[in-house]
């Protein structure tokens, strides 16, 4: 945490001296009267998806909505497929200034809060409904207004989904706990998800995510999970011959912006820049679902991967198996938050 609280220090010094739209110090928003078409305020967004993924669709809605909302006064420059900042380094760039918004994994946030993890617990969320009852719930929100945020200088705006996870993997189809054991996956950071290969026998690496692809292609990782639209678009199916429709866990994402940067951004502007927020926000929601299947129908379209439908009490004997997971990190996570998950089913 010593780290985080020094990054805020420079955070602060950074934005005070930024000269690319950046503001004042907090509270203290410039004025929009400088601002111009040929001399917009720019917000930096970084993420590190595909510009075909649901982020990487959502990102670039988000940037088209402020323009036309702003009228060209404000430009959202986005950075996709880590072309400025990647997994390992994106959230270090937001708290200093460097970037002023990104979109990540919610369990990269781990390192601030460990109860981001929720996202990698087995079988937590039932439905894309589910998931989107807790996005619109007061304890989602009390995560994206935690003081462990605040007091790094990052504010939480949105969360958007992306989709139910998927084992995949290059030696055999995965049917039953068994066929884990002796494999080795490229995982996100978070001790969640190592107990979770590990409960299954199998061994893990923390990969970033422009990384994966090689790490399969070179055989340093045998297997990933993922959802199908980031199977899809990052071309995984090349080099996994083999995915089952496990459904175990989620891969969904959250805004969050540099706070003393967003604050600074003159109120008038800044109320259409929230409003495409919004809509961007809706668009993300709405295109998730219709993404993963079309992605789904591709993947199965490419004859090259046999893609295994598992049934739901193959998907409960996977459940029972990693139960001892629960076990290990209630704690962690909170049985506040486990508990208020479970009761928006």
């Amino acid at each position: 945490m010593k780290k985080w609280l020094l990054l805020t220090i420079i955070s602060a010094l950074a934005l005070v001296l930024a000269a690319c739209g950046g503001g004042e110090s907090e509270g203290e928003a410039q004025s929009s009267e400088e601002y111009t078409v040929e001399n917009p305020f720019i917000i930096k967004f970084s993420h590190v998806t595909a510009i075909e993924s649901v982020k990487g669709q959502a990102a670039d809605k988000f940037a088209q909505l402020v323009d036309e909302k702003t009228e060209g006064k404000v430009k959202v420059e986005v950075y996709p497929s880590s072309q400025l900042y990647g997994d390992n380094d994106e959230l270090d760039a937001l708290a200093s200034g460097n970037v002023h918004m990104i979109a990540p994994s919610v369990t990269k946030m781990v390192k601030i809060d460990p109860r981001w993890q929720y996202v990698d617990m087995p079988y937590l969320f039932e439905s894309d409904e589910h998931v989107q009852a807790f996005f619109d719930s007061e304890i989602a929100q009390s995560l994206m207004n935690s003081d462990a945020l605040a007091a790094n200088d990052i504010k939480g705006l949105a969360f958007w989904p992306n989709g139910f996870k998927h084992f995949s993997n290059n030696k055999h189809p995965l049917v039953t706990v068994d066929d884990y054991k002796g494999l080795k996956f490229r995982a996100q950071a978070g001790q969640v998800l190592e107990a979770q290969f590990e409960t299954l026998g199998a061994g893990s690496a923390t990969i970033a995510f422009g990384e994966t692809y090689a790490a399969l292609q070179q055989g340093t990782v045998d297997g990933a999970e993922n959802p199908y639209n980031n199977f899809d678009t990052m071309k995984f199916y090349e080099v996994q011959p083999y995915l089952s429709t496990t459904q175990h866990g989620r891969v969904d994402y959250a805004i969050f912006v540099n706070k003393s940067f967003w604050e600074s951004i003159p109120a008038d502007l800044l109320a259409p820049v929230e409003e495409a927020l919004a809509e961007a926000t809706t668009f993300a929601q709405e295109l998730a679902a219709e993404e993963n299947a079309k992605s789904l129908e591709n993947i199965k379209a490419s004859g090259v991967v046999e893609v295994y439908e598992m049934t739901q009490q193959e998907r409960d004997a996977l459940k029972e198996a990693l139960q001892p997971v629960y076990e290990e990190f209630e704690e962690t996570i909170t049985p506040e938050l486990i508990e208020g998950i479970n009761a928006l089913k």
